[in-house]
This record gives structure tokens, sequence and C-alpha cells, in this order.
């Protein structure tokens, strides 16, 4: 695997909605890179948007349900990236909760909660910043 020293950052879009993240040193994280540029199609589950990706990685050793607003993971059940903006249907209190454990990927740069104006269906797309 390369020496990342650089960071990873990533520019997320869809229609007028757009928003930076940096990326973590995670396998995952350096996977995800190597698949860039991802398109797809916005899924909605509560405040979360995901959307399948062509990544295939199992679950992670630091994999967990429990993420913060404005963080980004990868959900290994779905083969998805998922954006955390506020609490999903599996919440039990403000923070997001996820469906099924994901990998950590990293946090949106910025207001994570503009994307609860992003419909679902959306074209939604990944490129490297």
């Amino acid at each position: 695997m390369k020496d990342h020293k650089k960071t990873l950052r990533v520019l997320i879009q869809a229609g007028e909605v757009k928003s930076f993240a940096e990326l973590n040193a995670s396998p995952t994280a350096h996977l995800l890179w190597e698949a860039l540029p991802i398109t797809g199609s916005v899924q909605r589950w509560g405040k979360e948007v995901y959307f399948e990706t062509p990544v295939q990685t199992p679950v992670s050793p630091d994999a967990r349900d429990g993420v913060e607003v404005g963080e980004l993971a990868y959900w290994p059940s779905g083969r998805a990236l998922c954006l955390f903006f506020g609490p999903t249907p599996a919440s039990t209190d403000e923070k997001p909760k996820a469906a099924s454990p994901v990998n950590p990927l990293g946090r949106l740069e910025g207001d994570p909660r503009i994307w609860s104006r992003v419909p679902q269906g959306t074209r939604i797309t990944v490129t490297k910043a």
C-alpha cells in the first residue's frame, strides 16, 4: 500500500448540496479513495444519506453503530457510503445510530445538516478534492 502522508480530502455533491470531507488513515478510507470518483443514487434513512459504492470490505476492528453528527462511514452490509447529519430510526437520542456497525471514514466539513435538503434518488458523486 502507498504511504499517504497527504490529507485525503473528498468533495461530495448531490444537486446544489455539496460538502468537503477529510478521510481518516484507515484501510477502508484508502479503499474508498482508490475507487474515486464514485457516483450513486441517494437513499435516505432518517437524518442519514447513504448510497451504494463499488467498494467491498468487511467490518473493521473499529466499527461501531454509534456515530457523530457530521461523521462519514462505510456500511459493509450495504457496501454503502453513509453521511450522518442527525438522528436515524435506530437512534435513542439526538445522535445518529447506524443500522448495523459501520467503518468510520472521516468527517464532513461545515454544517452537515445541509444534507437534509437532498431528496431520495438524487444523483450523488464523490471525487478527490
